[in-house]
């Protein structure tokens, strides 16, 4: 028996998953922040909230209090799960994008309106002294648009030209 070559799940990349990618990044109002906890060097997740920036790229306003913005400050380097399953089906049919990122700290009063207008929320601390607003930069993308649906993903794909 000659050995067959495994089909590649994943598929070529089009415009359909961009336009997928692009649209989970604009409605998504929340996130889980994947990041490496310095003291351990081991993973650590937690929920962010989250809106697509100004250019696509997805904000996160976070308390320096917590222990992912003390990672995001140590190793910039980190990931974002986007895209929630709905109320009905099985969880892995519906679409979701893991985003590779490098997490930048950006100027929260320049984004302060775009923000609070896509979460407003957020009107409540938003201006307490130990949030910061982090900008997510895409550096790949991993998109499970459901069963036999997966693409990878680079920066030119995600954000909007």
């Amino acid at each position: 028996m000659a050995n067959t070559p495994k089909k590649d799940p994943i598929n070529p990349t089009d415009d359909d998953a961009r336009q997928l990618a692009r649209d989970l990044i604009q409605q998504a109002r929340f996130a889980a922040l994947g990041v490496i906890d310095p003291q351990t060097g081991g993973p650590m997740v937690t929920r962010v909230a989250l809106v697509p920036g100004p250019g696509g790229a997805p904000l996160s306003l976070i308390s320096e209090l917590s222990a992912h913005t003390t990672a995001l400050t140590a190793n910039p380097t980190c990931s974002l799960l986007i895209g929630e399953p709905g109320a009905k089906g099985d969880p892995l049919t519906h679409p979701r994008l893991t985003l590779q990122a490098e997490a930048k700290n950006c100027h929260k009063l320049d984004l302060r309106e775009h923000y609070l207008g896509l979460y407003p929320k957020a009107q409540l601390y938003f201006d307490f002294a130990d949030f910061v607003l982090f900008r997510f930069m895409p550096t790949a993308g991993l998109l499970n648009g459901g069963f036999g649906k997966a693409y990878r993903l680079l920066p030119h794909d995600v954000l909007p030209l």
